[in-house]
C-alpha cells in the first residue's frame, strides 16, 4: 500500500488549532482571523496538504474555476483569437490574477449563435462559478442572455444592449481625444480616421472623442472609412479614403491591426510615414512595435484591465460585491515614429 498523504488532522497538529479551523480556511469561508488563516497556509506548506477538490466543492458549491468567454461572429473569429494580440493580453492579465489564488481558467469561444447557446447552458449546469467576457460582436446578446440565466459575469468593455453587468472599460473618447490632438499638434490638417464597428461601444466612443478633438480645431468634416479591427480591412479603408482624399496628411485608426494596415498600403502608394502622412493607432499593442515604422498609439492597460475583471468576478462570487460595477481606466498616448 502507498503512504497516505497528509490530512486535515495533521494540518490542525502542525498550527496549533481545531480541525474545523483548518477546514473554514481551506474552503475559504470568511471571518477567519488573518493570523490564523496564515498559520494554517504554512502548516499546509510544511506537510504538503493538498484539499481534495471534489470534497470542497460540496461544502462550497464552488469549482473553483472561471470561463474564460471570448465572443465574436463569423468563420473567421477562431483564427483572429489567436492573431489578434489584445486577446493575448486580455488572457495573460486574466491569468495572472487567477493562478496566483488557485482559480482555473476554462477558455470558452462563442463564435455564433449555437456556440452562445452552448456557453450559458455549461454555465447554468455549474460547470464554472463564473464569466469573464470579452467581446468583439456587434450588439453581442451574449450579457443579456448571462445575465438571464443568472451567471455571474465581468465583462471587458461596456456591454451593448439593456443588461446591467460589471465591466472595465478604457475611457475611449478621451483616447480618441489624445489621438486628435497629436495629429494637429503635428501639424496636419488634412486628416482621416479608420474607425471600428459603429455596433460597438468602443468604437463609437473612439470616434466621438477623435472629432470632437477636431471640431474644437475647427475641422467639422472628417473623411471616415470602417474596418473591422484587422491588418487587411485597415489596408482596404486606407485605399478608400486616400481614393477619395488624395491630399490627406493624417490618419487615426481606431486599432493598431488597422493602423498597421493603413501604413502598409500607404508604402505601396508611395506615401511615407510619416513625411507625408502621419498614422496614429489604438491599443499599444504588439502590432504597433511591430509595424514599420514603429506606430504612435493610444495605449489601454489590457493587462490591467483583464486583472481587474477576475478582481470583480472574484469579489461577487464572495458575496462582498453585490451591485453592477464598472472600472473606467485611463488611456495615454504613446508617441513612436510614425508621427
Amino acid at each position: 500500500m502507498g503512504r497516505r498523504g497528509p490530512t486535515l488532522e495533521d494540518v490542525a497538529r502542525e498550527a496549533g488549532v481545531s480541525r474545523a479551523t483548518v477546514s473554514r480556511v481551506v474552503n475559504r469561508v470568511r471571518n477567519v482571523d488573518p493570523g490564523i488563516q496564515e498559520a494554517v497556509r504554512r502548516a499546509i506548506d510544511r506537510t504538503g496538504y493538498s484539499p481534495n477538490l471534489a470534497a470542497r466543492s460540496l461544502v462550497t458549491r464552488r469549482t473553483e474555476a472561471v470561463a474564460l468567454v471570448l465572443s465574436g461572429a463569423g468563420e473567421t473569429f477562431t483564427a483572429r483569437v489567436f492573431s489578434d494580440p489584445f486577446f493575448g493580453r486580455a488572457v495573460e492579465g486574466a491569468l495572472g490574477f487567477l493562478r496566483a489564488r488557485a482559480i482555473h481558467p476554462v477558455l470558452l469561444l462563442a463564435e455564433s449563435g449555437a456556440a452562445r447557446e452552448q456557453v450559458v447552458a455549461y454555465l447554468r449546469q455549474g460547470s464554472a462559478d463564473g464569466a469573464l467576457v470579452v467581446s468583439v460582436q456587434t450588439d453581442d446578446p451574449l450579457a443579456g442572455m448571462l445575465a438571464e440565466a443568472g451567471v455571474p459575469a465581468v465583462h471587458f468593455a461596456r456591454p451593448a444592449g439593456p443588461a446591467r453587468s460589471s465591466h472595465v472599460d478604457v475611457d475611449n473618447a478621451g483616447g480618441g481625444r489624445l489621438a486628435g490632438a497629436h495629429l494637429l499638434a503635428r501639424g496636419r490638417s488634412r486628416i482621416a480616421t479608420i474607425c471600428g464597428p459603429p455596433g460597438l461601444p468602443a468604437a463609437r466612443e473612439r470616434l466621438r472623442g477623435f472629432r470632437e478633438a477636431l471640431r474644437e480645431a475647427g475641422i467639422g468634416d472628417v473623411p471616415t472609412a470602417e474596418g473591422c479591427f484587422t491588418v487587411e480591412s485597415g489596408a482596404a479603408a486606407a485605399a478608400r479614403l486616400l481614393a477619395e482624399h488624395p491630399h490627406l496628411d493624417g490618419v487615426f485608426a481606431a486599432n493598431d491591426l488597422m493602423a498597421r494596415g493603413a501604413c502598409q498600403y500607404l508604402r505601396e502608394r508611395g506615401r511615407s510615414v510619416p513625411g507625408d502622412v502621419s498614422v496614429v493607432g489604438f491599443d499599444d499593442s504588439s502590432a504597433a512595435v511591430a509595424c514599420r515604422p514603429t506606430l504612435t498609439t493610444v495605449r489601454q492597460p489590457v493587462e490591467r484591465m483583464a486583472a481587474a475583471m477576475a478582481q470583480l468576478l472574484t469579489e461577487h462570487l464572495q458575496g462582498t460585491r453585490t451591485a453592477p460595477a464598472s472600472l473606467v481606466f485611463e488611456p495615454e498616448l504613446v508617441v513612436r515614429e510614425s508621427s
